[in-house]
């Protein structure tokens, strides 16, 4: 029983679980049109809402930062994490992006996924499959072997034994951390407030446990107002097929309190710092490109992985990690270039399902075409990189 046994069961979970919560729930497709024109809005202006956003940050109590590319992004955090310290990380694709747990652990401190998912790769060593859920190629069994062989617990391979071994063993993680870091599933232009989706209650940790909290997170999660940033939640969990989410968490700066004379002072119980990275890496340059700025608008809810006969085929190694599946090829070339991505495009089979199940309606076959139009032109030039190459 192998991977190809392990995304079948998730898909056969998952599609039938996510029509029937869009069925149930039909003001989430109207609100992914209305999300959809919000976020086109920051794209066409993403210097002006990221300028916005940093303000905002700032007049709450928060340390805003704009890192041009991952390397910029991984000497800011350092910065302020320093080395020899208890780090908690509460999923970040961002930071998969940048490599920055392999980073923090290389100068010297200890840091641990809290996603139950991220957790077992982190233990296998092995590349996340899916944006959502990273482990989904790895069966019950498989985990249950991990759990035993890595951390010495016996466990039953049944994925409600497996959650509560990790949940044993994180637990003194949180509350020796002295770092916690996430990423945002929206950050509000208008006050700043960042916003978190999850269910296993490892971000509201995360978050709320370490004395410091770092988010880290591309600037294409802007969004302009906290009303839109609360919409992005809805959608996003809803064609997720987790509707509602267990836990919807809002930082909007340090802990404070105002009992007292309603005068506002920090911290309080929870961090005494809040810092947030905005990082652009390829960003911007696509907002301005007229093939891959619509990639900007993916809200990562996984679902086109399920509908895509390629993504299935391939037991969930299409593309470059962390970006999978059909989103993943487009933001592989987002981030990576086109010539990292134009192999990728070239297994499309171009079914269409993609577009169908995205709530944004981004023409993912039309992009994907395009990145292979330009990968066979960077080829034809000899594989030489040119202005072209995004």
């Amino acid at each position: 029983m192998g991977v190809d046994e392990a995304i079948k069961r998730a898909v056969e979970a998952n599609v039938p679980r996510t029509m029937s919560i869009l069925e149930k729930y039909p003001y989430v497709t109207e609100l992914a049109k209305e999300l959809r024109r919000a976020k086109e809005e920051v794209i066409r202006n993403l210097d002006y809402y990221v300028d916005k956003t940093i303000k905002s940050l700032e007049a709450i109590g928060a340390r805003a930062y704009l890192a041009r590319d991952g390397e910029e992004a991984r000497s800011i955090i350092s910065g302020i994490v320093g080395k020899g310290k208890v780090i908690v990380l509460g999923k970040t694709m961002v930071g998969a992006e940048i490599g920055l747990r392999e980073y923090l652990t290389s100068i010297g401190n200890e840091v641990w996924e809290t996603d139950l998912g991220e957790f077992l790769l982190q233990l296998t060593g092995d590349k996340p499959t899916h944006i959502v859920a990273p482990a989904l190629h790895m069966t019950r069994e498989r985990a249950a072997e991990v759990i035993k062989r890595k951390l010495g617990i016996n466990v039953k391979a049944d994925p409600s034994e497996i959650a509560q071994a990790a949940r044993r063993f994180l637990r003194d993680k949180f509350f020796r951390a002295d770092f916690g870091i996430t990423g945002a599933n929206a950050v509000a232009a208008d006050t700043g407030a960042v916003l978190l989706i999850e269910n296993e209650g490892n971000i509201r940790f995360t978050t709320v446990s370490p004395p410091v909290h770092i988010v880290l997170t591309g600037i294409e999660k802007i969004v302009p107002t906290l009303h839109h940033a609360m919409m992005e939640v809805l959608v996003q969990s809803a064609y997720a097929g987790l509707y509602p989410p267990t836990y919807v968490n809002l930082v909007a700066g340090p802990s404070s309190t105002a009992d007292v004379e309603q005068t506002r002072v920090s911290p309080s119980h929870g961090p005494r710092e809040v810092h947030v990275i905005l990082l652009d890496n390829g960003r911007s340059k696509a907002a301005k490109d007229e093939l891959l700025w619509e990639a900007l608008l993916c809200i990562r809810c996984g679902r086109c992985h399920f509908h895509c006969p390629v993504y299935r085929a391939l037991d969930g190694s299409w593309g470059e990690s962390p970006y999978v599946g059909p989103m993943g090829v487009m933001w592989t070339a987002i981030v990576y270039g086109i010539e990292k991505a134009g192999p990728h495009a070239m297994l499309c089979m171009h079914a269409g399902t993609c577009r169908e199940a995205c709530p944004m309606k981004i023409n993912i076959p039309e992009i994907i075409q395009g990145i292979k139009a330009r990968y066979v032109r960077l080829m034809g030039n000899g594989g030489m990189v040119h202005e072209d190459r995004r």
